[in-house]
């Protein structure tokens, strides 16, 4: 029997992984690494490699589902590591994973990490308790696309909710979802203008957790056409009513 570490490794770099981490992976007989769900600084696998003093093998979402090179490292013996961007239980894969290891008579340890869902609330000033069910816009494709991630905004409106909408990447091909192609494909999707209108107040937050976060606030009118710079972006659509104290921390990233 051996085990697998879910190590979190935040938002940033190499540099958020805590003490504890590190000494997983250096006692570790295998580590392994992917970017499908979120992205950090560039090169920063290659600089932990050297860190920990080993190489780190980097998954596919393939491979991660397919759970076979993970199963196989546990049977050649542990502990083996996988390291996630973000924290790695907020992927509804990586859930999937550990149960395939339980299940093969393996158990597994976990880390936390930083995540975009706490960092954009945190960032932004705006009570995580307020935020309903989270969205992802996928990439426009002419064959699939959903009303789905609008619905799922008027719907948390409807309860004074705030919503996190997550833009679609493929880090494979290079391939970022930015702020701005997100706010024009919700917007054509909308048809009746139920929402994504000129005038609703959204705020888009870019690098979240990096030395280059920033954040921007004010009607989508404002936005639609803004350079948010590097990924990754996010967007947040408020709720109608904000508390005082949200409203102030929103203020301070007005654009309009």
């Amino acid at each position: 029997m051996a085990e697998l570490w879910f190590v979190g490794a935040g938002l940033g770099d190499e540099n958020d992984l805590s003490t504890r981490a590190l000494e997983v992976l250096k006692r570790s007989q295998s580590v392994y690494a992917e970017e499908y769900t979120s992205l950090l600084e560039p090169g920063t696998f290659d600089r932990l490699g050297r860190l920990i003093g080993k190489p780190i093998g980097r998954l596919s979402r393939q491979e991660i589902e397919s759970e076979g090179t993970l199963l196989a490292a546990l049977s050649a013996g542990g502990p083996v590591a996988l390291v996630v961007a973000g924290d790695p239980f907020f992927a509804t894969t990586h859930v999937s994973l550990r149960s395939a290891v339980e299940r093969s008579g393996h158990t597994w340890r976990y880390l936390p990490g930083a995540s975009v869902f706490t960092a954009v609330s945190g960032f932004l000033g705006l009570s995580p308790y307020r935020f309903g069910r989270t969205v992802s816009v996928p990439f426009p494709d002419p064959s699939f696309q959903p009303t789905s991630p609008i619905e799922s905004v008027v719907e948390n409106r409807a309860q004074d909710l705030h919503t996190l909408l997550l833009l679609d990447l493929n880090p494979s091909a290079g391939k970022f979802m930015t702020a701005t192609e997100a706010i024009a494909i919700l917007s054509e999707r909308d048809h009746g203008g139920r929402l994504f209108v000129p005038v609703l107040l959204l705020a888009v937050i870019a690098r979240v957790g990096t030395a280059g976060v920033a954040a921007w606030f004010g009607r989508l009118a404002r936005l639609k056409s803004m350079d948010f710079g590097p990924p990754l972006h996010s967007i947040v659509v408020p709720s109608q009513r904000l508390h005082v104290e949200e409203e102030r921390a929103l203020e301070s990233f007005r654009v309009d």
